[in-house]
């Protein structure tokens, strides 16, 4: 079933949003943050992935990005592969996770719901992209990431959050390169 969110302009700029399965807020732990990180990096480097924001969120990443390879879809699938076995097997292996019966839990009962999966599910199946077609409209997209830890009450200021593009954009050391958009075309 499609949720009207397809990448049909598999090369252009889209604003994403990959979220977990129920909400689970997996990313309060530093080491799954770090996975999330490290396959970011390896697409950018090896699958052509460009990111130009991201927010790493307790329960959602948001990334603007791009496919210099115009494989946006294939790279997410490979992206949502890769960290769904990397963080289900770090859960299953840890053995200071104190939420890992729960978690697995969540995740083996969501696997059930759809035939695709075999025994977990950790990422829903969608992507959530909204094309971003105008330098304005990016920009909304860009705040709101950035915005985002401070809505959630997590940081007073957007560039305070380590897992977030607005430190790069504030000239700070930063977790990801990110291509910087041009503020020029910021518009009001």
């Amino acid at each position: 079933m499609t949720t009207g969110y397809q990448i049909k302009e598999q090369s252009e700029l889209h604003y994403l949003t990959l979220q977990v399965v129920e909400w689970v807020d997996i990313f309060t732990r530093i080491i799954y943050k770090e996975i999330i990180i490290d396959s970011l990096k390896f697409c950018q480097k090896n699958k052509g992935l460009q990111i130009f924001g991201y927010v790493i969120m307790t329960n959602h990443i948001h990334l603007i990005a791009n496919s210099v390879d115009g494989c946006l879809s294939d790279t997410l699938r490979d992206f949502k592969r890769f960290t769904s076995n990397k963080i289900l097997k770090e859960i299953q292996e840890n053995t200071q996770e104190s939420r890992k019966d729960w978690m697995l839990k969540v995740f083996q009962n969501k696997a059930i719901q759809h035939s695709r999966n075999e025994k977990y599910q950790f990422w829903t199946h969608e992507n959530h992209a909204i094309h971003l077609y105008t330098p304005k409209f990016t920009w909304e997209k860009l705040e709101y990431i950035h915005n985002n830890p401070v809505r959630a009450g997590i940081v007073q200021y957007p560039e305070h959050y380590l897992f977030s593009s607005a430190r790069n954009y504030a000239e700070l050391d930063s977790s990801i390169d990110v291509i910087i958009l041009d503020r020029i075309v910021k518009t009001y």
